[in-house]
């Protein structure tokens, strides 16, 4: 085989590893809200409070939100190893080819 497809297959592979890894931390996110709602319901019924934030990659470059600066500094890391990642995909495999 030429060394063209198996980039080419190589590149293939990396997207659906990081969709596999989307996918598993998109479920465990979902269980661990799951259980801790179960265990604060359990607990106690005393106030709660809302955190979040979010992250929106227009290419490699972020838009971060958040309700607090727990939440923030959570979404600025998140958005900072999306960008080294969207960096590596863009930029520097293409020059591999």
């Amino acid at each position: 085989m030429s060394t063209h497809i198996i980039i080419t297959m190589k590149i293939i592979t990396l997207g659906f590893i990081l969709v596999l890894a989307g996918v598993l931390l998109l479920i465990i996110g979902m269980l661990s809200m799951a259980y801790h709602t179960i265990c604060r319901s359990e607990a106690e019924e005393g106030e709660t409070t809302v955190r979040g934030g979010g992250v929106i990659m227009i290419g490699p470059i972020p838009i971060i939100f958040g309700t607090d600066v727990g939440a923030l500094k959570v979404v600025m890391i998140l958005a900072l190893l999306l960008m080294i990642v969207a960096v590596i995909l863009l930029f520097v495999l293409p020059l591999r080819v």
